[in-house]
């Protein structure tokens, strides 16, 4: 959006105009928010088998800035597209729950299939890490204490076995990152996501991907 509702949620799409050849691909996409304290918000890795290479993801914006996305083909030409988003205060929006709350519920995941499931057809579905990817930037509400930054770092999206999509996190990704992606199964088979955060937590959980899930 030009002007945020929210600017420790604000929504972002990176729509990919050109399918994932197997000849030439969207390698990757860097995220970068310029006047965020760490602007590299996140970077997405595709694979042959992601389809398409548009992805949607919930950001902290710290001041009003430009916001990039920055594309790398598998031949290695680079192409940027920019909007200017008006937000401030993101990095330091208190979290909406009590820590004690989320820690309970730290690395739960959900996987929502968007679309039904057809081997070799492009599926699109919605990962929720839960997680409160402390910034650094916030205060305890209670303690009036800084919190030490705490986020996501890493996620991996395989199926079968086959990587489907890559994900470098920092501390720019709202509280309980949200990824809508896209991958093409040559058919069923079992989805797994594994994530680490910066404090070495490792959390893993699968799927049952077909006609009948």
């Amino acid at each position: 959006p030009k002007r945020a509702q929210d600017a420790g949620t604000v929504p972002v799409t990176v729509k990919a105009l050109q399918p994932q050849g197997q000849a030439r691909r969207i390698r990757t996409v860097h995220l970068i928010v310029d006047e965020n304290p760490a602007p590299v918000a996140a970077v997405f890795h595709f694979f042959p088998q992601s389809g398409d290479a548009t992805v949607a993801t919930r950001i902290r914006v710290n001041q009003y800035t430009n916001l990039h996305a920055v594309a790398e083909t598998s031949d290695g030409e680079l192409y940027m597209v920019e909007r200017f988003i008006k937000a401030s205060g993101g990095c330091s929006a208190p979290s909406t729950a009590d820590k004690a709350t989320v820690m309970a519920r730290l690395g739960k995941m959900q996987f929502k299939p968007m679309t039904t499931f057809a081997s070799g057809e492009l599926q699109q579905a919605q990962l929720l890490i839960s997680h409160p990817n402390y910034s650094g930037m916030q205060i305890d509400q209670l303690t009036r204490y800084w919190i030490p930054p705490d986020y996501v770092r890493s996620v991996k999206v395989q199926l079968g076995g086959t990587p489907m999509l890559e994900i470098e996190g920092d501390i720019a990704l709202s509280e309980n990152p949200a990824f809508t992606f896209s991958y093409r199964p040559d058919g069923p088979g079992a989805l797994l996501v594994q994530v680490e955060d910066s404090e070495g937590r490792k959390f893993e959980q699968s799927w049952p991907v077909g006609p009948s899930s």
